[in-house]
């Protein structure tokens, strides 16, 4: 086969440049080797990159040659999708097959355990079944009880080095150079020109976000460069024909309102398979560089590497076998989740097929550009805010400042930037009610645990000496239809309804509380007996419900006990004290009954606290006021 490759002397990667010197005598060791009956994987991943930022996928301002390359003696598949749209989550899924929204691990950097009896990782399996299997650099499973790395052989770039001879190897290479922070900092001095960038239609036109622009540009073409490398160096070592080769990213991004969001800029992947002749059997489509319209959720791509390479596939997976004799149905639909990521808190679910996405908001009373540290260090984003704030945006620019609506629909093909929704259009109704179902349906399948709010979903785990996982697959625990029903309820926004939102607060059971108090604070200001029922909640021992009855209480015009409430929280210092603090910030009061708690927190922080120290931090600068002390720590993500 005959492979192109254009690399650029200016991309470099530490050990994989060392390849004239490393791989003569690696080649007279795989001469030596009998053939292998399975295929060696190399997995190739980079960071934070939606579609839009590569050519092979039609953008012609991106320089991207190696990838391009590649795509052309592979398979580019258009329809692949992230589970979620960051990257803990995303990578949690990924090493146990199973949708982190159903094992309990979609908070981002939240560390809650899984049942590791019942759970192995996808590389246990490739191992048992004969495999060398290597990672390089970056796990970030989100997992505890076990290290990342356990599951590996070891953390080197070229697996092949460390085999015993004959053995096959599964290669993960992790990609940093496209990740977010790459957008961070200076700006003024990129190779690509900020005046030819074309923005997205829901930024304005500002020279701070063309500017960035062009910075992520250069970060994606010495991406590109050191994909190249690792070609390379896989081609010298003599390894290529016996070689599955893939690309893509963990998930979307990078600008603003693309990561961390279920919109298509932050879950619609770039995904190319590479498949050497003599394995042309698990070929998806009739010859190299052609492309696939198959839609693929990245749930898939374990339950799929196990199966190309004759390993045991473990039927707690939740992905579909894409690739080989094997290879399961092709899915109607494919499902992504977002929840707390850093120190904010959001809750969407997304359904979406070839055409069509739709996104259920579960906190539709916040915007969807809540201030989160690590997003607010580009200038896009800062430019963005400032161009909202003086008046230099349009219902379309300005949106991402707004509160969300329950629900949205787009059509993918003729507004592939999700700037207008369908939710509410007659002639779209059937395909509304269709993916509202489905995503019951996938929620109702997989478990989803995000229906009970993070500390408390980890605070009854606990008392039942349980995981989230085991939880949620049990009724008696976890009544996920009755919660599903509830949500439902408190999204309608039916005064109506406020009587039954009242009851449910009587409940034993704190899911139904909390989506009583939701219910009755997206009704806005609350009558009598609303705020009689609200008042009893206010040290419930869920957490989430007390602050956000508290805040429902502040929007009715009675905040002096919502405000004992909130200084209480603040006092003990509950792991739900960071959803307190965002009420703070959600409810827009003044700050100033809170400080001495606020400043007693930042001066003497918790370990792993940082998230909290974020949100500190953040109360006082937005209402003008120095910190006393400032220990929020950068963390990539």
């Amino acid at each position: 086969m005959k492979r192109t490759l254009f690399l650029t002397s200016t991309f470099t990667r530490p050990v994989i440049a060392l390849v004239a010197l490393a791989f003569a005598p690696l080649a007279a060791l795989h001469a030596a080797d009998a053939p292998n009956v399975k295929p060696n994987v190399l997995w190739l991943v980079c960071e934070d990159s939606n579609v839009n930022w590569f050519g092979c996928y039609g953008n012609p301002e991106a320089k991207t040659p190696n990838i391009d390359a590649f795509a052309k003696q592979g398979f580019r598949y258009t329809n692949a999708f992230a589970c979620a749209p960051v990257c803990a989550p995303s990578r949690s899924t990924w090493i146990t097959g199973i949708h982190a929204v159903s094992t309990g691990t979609q908070a981002m950097r939240s560390r809650y355990g899984i049942p590791h009896d019942l759970i192995k990782y996808y590389p246990d399996y490739l191992r048992a079944g004969g495999y060398y299997a290597a990672n390089h650099s970056k796990t970030d499973y989100n997992i505890g009880g076990r290290p990342d790395t356990a599951c590996w052989d070891s953390s080197v770039d070229a697996a092949w080095t460390k085999r015993k001879p004959g053995q096959p190897f599964f290669q993960v290479i992790n990609f940093n150079e496209s990740h977010e922070s790459s957008a961070h900092g200076d700006v003024t001095k990129t190779r690509h020109s900020p005046g030819e960038v074309t923005l997205s239609k829901y930024h304005p036109d500002e020279m701070p976000i063309r500017m960035t622009y062009a910075k992520y540009y250069d970060a994606v073409e010495k991406m590109d460069g050191a994909v190249g490398k690792a070609l390379a160096a896989l081609e010298n070592a003599g390894l290529a024909d016996d070689t599955i080769v893939i690309f893509n990213s963990d998930h979307g991004g990078v600008m603003p309102r693309s990561k961390r969001f279920l919109f298509d800029s932050g879950v619609h992947v770039p995904l190319i398979v590479r498949i050497p002749e003599k394995f042309k059997n698990l070929w998806p489509a009739e010859k190299p560089g052609n492309t696939v319209e198959r839609l693929v959720s990245l749930i898939d791509l374990p339950k799929t590497w196990l199966s190309v390479t004759g390993s045991e596939v473990p039927e707690v997976m939740q992905g579909r076998i894409f690739l080989g004799p094997k290879s399961e149905p092709e899915p109607e639909y494919v499902f992504s989740f977002r929840d707390r990521m850093d120190e904010r808190f959001d809750s969407q679910r997304a359904v979406r097929n070839k055409r069509y996405a739709y996104i259920k908001n579960y906190m539709p009373y916040v915007p969807w550009g809540q201030h989160l540290d690590y997003l607010w260090k580009m200038a896009a984003t800062r430019s963005w805010e400032d161009a909202f704030k003086n008046h230099r945006t349009d219902a379309v620019t300005g949106r991402f400042f707004g509160l969300k609506p329950a629900e949205e629909l787009y059509d993918m093909q003729a507004d592939p930037d999700n700037v207008v929704n369908l939710a509410d259009k007659p002639e779209h109704k059937q395909t509304l009610e269709t993916m509202r179902a489905k995503l019951r349906e996938w929620q109702l399948g997989i478990h989803d645990s995000g229906l009970l709010p993070e500390f408390e979903r980890d605070r009854r785990a606990q008392e039942n000496k349980t995981t989230v996982y085991q939880m949620v697959r049990d009724p008696k625990l976890y009544d996920l239809p009755a919660y599903l029903d509830a949500a439902d309820l408190a999204l309608a926004k039916n005064p109506a309804n406020s009587a039954r939102f009242i009851e449910l607060l009587a409940s034993k059971d704190s899911g139904l509380r909390y989506w009583g108090t939701i219910g009755l604070l997206m009704l806005g200001k609350a009558d009598a007996p609303a705020q009689t029922a609200l008042e009893t909640v206010l040290h419930d021992e869920c957490g989430e419900v007390s602050a956000m009855a508290a805040w429902a209480l502040i929007q009715s015009g009675k905040p002096e006990k919502a405000q004992q409430s909130l200084i209480d929280t603040l006092q003990k210092h509950p792991p739900s004290t960071l959803v307190a603090l965002n009420v703070l910030d959600w409810s827009r009061v003044e700050i100033t009954p809170y400080l001495s708690q606020l400043d007693a927190l930042i001066k003497s922080p918790k370990k792993g606290d940082e998230y909290e120290q974020r949100m500190l931090e953040f109360l006082r600068e937005s209402h003008g006021l120095k910190n006393p002390k400032s220990s929020s720590a950068e963390e990539k993500q």
